[in-house]
């Protein structure tokens, strides 16, 4: 076991998630590439909690750099010390991104905020959220991808593979914050790693 290489390893693994997550949220913004959905307010709502963006974004971020920072502490006390912190820092990337997660699979299943056709005309709203009356969801029905919404253009498929990935990146970053407060832990308990230990002669 080496608690310092599982820190770095964890490190280099969030960033380029964090980066995607990222990325991802501020498409999700502008449908079709264009900012007058975003300055009208007709941008799907979980899009502008931008979790992507200060959750599995910039505080995994931060958590990144403070793990790589701790697995080259050196000294016993001044490691166990870090590990401590180490153990906070998990803990808060762990709540970021796993409420990234749960953002994106709730606007997953929820479906995008576009215009569609009412009884009384064209309106904005959630016409693809599952209803008891109507339909379970639209997730499974590909008919109502391209039927309901009129605009954005393709604005389904572009909240379904953005959000998809979003999830599945924020999932994976749970899964490594997770892992690493079960590392710093041990890192806590047993110090640098017993990758270094030798017996000494007698």
């Amino acid at each position: 076991m080496c608690v310092s290489r599982c820190l770095r390893c964890v490190a280099m693994s969030l960033v380029p998630m964090a980066i995607i997550c990222t990325l991802c949220n501020i498409l999700l913004l502008f449908p079709e590439l264009k900012t007058h959905y975003l300055l009208e307010g007709h941008v799907t709502r979980e899009a502008t909690w931008a979790t992507g963006m200060w959750g599995s974004g910039f505080l995994v971020l931060l958590g990144a750099r403070a793990f790589l920072q701790s697995s080259r502490t050196s000294g016993c006390w001044a490691f166990r010390s870090q590990m401590l912190c180490q153990v906070l820092y998990s803990s808060v990337c762990l709540l970021a991104a796993g409420s990234c997660c749960l953002v994106s699979a709730t606007g997953l299943s929820q479906g995008p905020l576009c215009l569609y056709n009412t009884s009384s005309g064209p309106t904005w709203g959630v016409p693809l959220q599952p209803l008891p009356d109507r339909h379970s969801g639209y997730l499974y029905n590909r008919t109502l991808w391209t039927e309901v919404c009129l605009q954005p253009r393709s604005v389904v498929q572009w909240n379904m593979v953005l959000f998809g990935v979003m999830g599945g990146a924020s999932g994976l970053q749970t899964v490594l914050c997770g892992a690493n407060v079960f590392n710093s832990l041990l890192g806590l308990v047993l110090g640098r790693g017993l990758c270094h230990n030798k017996v000494s002669p007698v």
